[in-house]
């Protein structure tokens, strides 16, 4: 049961071809603007409005091996599971199949083409509540494909079910997740999936979208759904019998690279290994943003600040194992011609472009660091300076010797100086460092970025509520007003929106005078004021242009895309969800403007 990354990959794909299935490929990392969505964070992610309803131009059988990126838990990156980047093998039926063919083809692929043990696959479904029946269909056919009865078990809707929080009118249903045993010894006689001692794995999910989302509970679907998602880099250690992911075959290369230009063997030590696989994740995800068919680079806003703190956390770990420059770029080709350059042609002709940008960004890093240097002699200085004034006046002074929380957290933030250099320097000169404060520093910025960040992975949408629906339609009417005030080249560049406000971002050299804020608040509030239907349209991508469709989505000509009509208001290609008429906004009210980056304005604002 041993598989290498390009058998998986193969194996997956050929199958589901091999069912009637379509592979579409891979869409871009990086997202579009339409929705403010930051990274693509999931393999269903692309497919939701065809979920919600639209038509594929390529049919109702799909499948793909999507790439996703995940920045949240960056600092969980190091142990043996977390990755920023990683790959989603997914198939779906669009009101094709169902259940019966779904649990079969499952069933088939772990069993004839993975080698899974019948006797030892387990899997769960939904159990019911007063809201949803028992999904005994799905267990029914379990059972008849030759799953045991004890092994199928029936959790509650927190574990086997799937639903968008804060919608109606959506499709919702129960899931069927697939788990398998690390090895056949039981913590105890009651050991199961349920169990936490770690050995049942899931393997897979197949959700069934049944139902539709109203506001007095759940009713069948005519056209049901089928969405099914299996961790590429989890089902490929799995099927080797490794705990460690980065034992994989896709890190091999990397990490004989980072124990030959360090001298240190994997797995020696703990502080060497969480470097080593820090290093080999973050300059994997580095890889793949920048060889994006939207690459960005690494900068101090947006996205490019993620990669550019992905970036130089790679670097920082590497000086901690002595690892140079040259072997930084040598992973990097090492990912390009040996692990993903046949899944991901564009790596291979984007090579030398990717080499060169991130020579670059290690090079100012090192800079970077250069000027930390002079920053913690200006700290030091200063409490000597300090020091010998106190004692001028006071002769029981006792002299300051340690370097504050805060002062070495903005070394750390600032200057990407890090925490164990700032200790090393202070000790050599007899000086200590407040860990303690500067780790409650961290801990104030790491829940500032986590809060931040959980509206920027959520599709610029904090939630699917009608507050940020609102908020999502009146983003729209606000892009109108400055384009009607200032002409078409003004363009979204971002959103963020919460039920309490949205966060609106646009190209403009300069800040907007009260007048022009007052006269942009009156044209979007006359447009609530005169109740326009907002329809939702389908069309190619070609017709929408010709039409004069707006917005930062890209798509080949032919390829169909929503469109949002607000009458004579705004005709933009978005994937929604939006209101049904203006009159549900209220009043609109900009509260703050702000400068981003140059050329780039920000408007916060609120309905009422």
């Amino acid at each position: 049961m041993k598989f290498d990354s390009k058998t998986l990959r193969e194996t997956w794909l050929k199958f589901y071809e091999s069912k009637g299935h379509v592979n579409i490929g891979a869409v871009s990392l990086i997202g579009d603007g339409t929705t403010g969505v930051m990274f693509n964070v999931a393999g269903m992610q692309p497919l939701m409005p065809y979920l919600l309803g639209e038509k594929h131009p390529q049919g109702t059988r799909l499948c793909n091996i999507q790439g996703c990126v995940r920045t949240i838990d960056i600092d969980s990156v190091g142990d043996e599971s977390h990755f920023t980047f990683f790959e989603m093998m997914g198939n779906w039926s669009l009101g094709d199949y169902f259940k019966k063919e779904k649990t079969a083809w499952t069933f088939e692929l772990l069993t004839e083409k993975l080698g899974f043990d019948k006797d030892k696959i387990c899997a769960s479904v939904f159990a019911g509540d007063e809201t949803a029946p028992r999904d005994e269909e799905t267990a029914e056919l379990l059972l008849n494909l030759g799953i045991k009865k004890e092994n199928i078990f029936f959790l509650p809707k927190k574990d086997n079910w799937w639903e968008l929080e804060g919608t109606t009118g959506t499709p919702c249903g129960p899931d069927n997740e697939w788990f398998y045993p690390r090895n056949d010894n039981k913590c105890s006689e009651n050991c199961d999936i349920t169990c936490d001692c770690g050995r049942y794995v899931e393997i897979g999910n197949d959700v069934y979208m049944q139902y539709e989302k109203t506001a007095n509970g759940y009713k069948p679907l005519s056209n049901k759904n089928v969405d099914t998602g299996f961790g590429f880099e989890r089902l490929l250690m799995f099927l080797n019998g490794l705990t460690d992911g980065y034992k994989i075959d896709i890190f091999k290369g990397v990490i004989s690279i980072l124990e030959n230009a360090s001298g240190i063997k994997y797995g020696k030590n703990d502080e060497s290994t969480k470097a080593m696989r820090i290093i080999a994740d973050h300059l994997r995800t580095a890889t793949m943003l920048i060889g994006d068919v939207n690459g960005i680079l690494p900068s101090n806003v947006g996205s490019g600040y993620i990669l550019r703190r992905l970036m130089r956390r790679a670097i920082r770990y590497s000086r901690k194992i002595n690892v140079g420059t040259e072997a930084l770029l040598n992973i990097v080709k090492e990912y390009i011609e040996n692990i993903y350059g046949e899944a991901y042609p564009l790596l291979v002709e984007k090579e030398d472009y990717i080499v060169s940008e991130v020579n670059k960004e290690i090079d100012k890093f090192n800079k970077t660091i250069e000027a930390g240097t002079k920053e913690f002699e200006k700290v030091v200085n200063g409490i000597n300076r300090k020091n010998q004034f106190m004692k001028m006046t006071n002769d029981n002074y006792v002299e300051e010797t340690e370097i504050g929380g805060k002062a070495a957290f903005r070394l750390f933030d600032t200057f990407g100086f890090p925490l164990e250099m700032t200790i090393e320097m202070a000790t050599e000169i007899g000086f200590t460092v407040d860990v303690a404060g500067y780790e409650e520093a961290f801990k104030q910025h790491q829940e500032l970025a986590r809060s931040t960040s959980a509206g920027a992975f959520k599709g610029g949408l904090a939630d699917d509520s009608v507050e940020t629906v609102r908020l999502h339609t009146a983003c729209h009417l606000t892009l109108a007003g400055l384009r009607k005030m200032f002409g078409n080249h003004i363009e979204q560049k971002g959103s963020n929106i919460t039920s309490e406000r949205l966060r609106f971002d646009f190209n403009f050299d300069r800040k907007l005078t009260e007048e022009e804020v007052k006269q942009l608040e009156d044209f979007v509030n006359n447009a609530i004021k005169r109740e326009i239907p907002v329809e939702r349209l389908e069309m190619t991508f070609k017709d929408a242009k010709a039409q004069g469709g707006y917005g930062i989505h890209k798509a080949d000509e032919n390829e169909n895309v929503s469109i949002y009509k607000i009458g004579d208001v705004d005709f933009q290609i978005c994937g929604g969800p939006h209101v049904t008429n203006t009159k549900e906004l209220g009043t609109f009210k900009i509260s703050k403007q702000e400068a981003v980056s140059a050329g780039v304005r920000r408007f916060k604002a609120t309905l009422n």
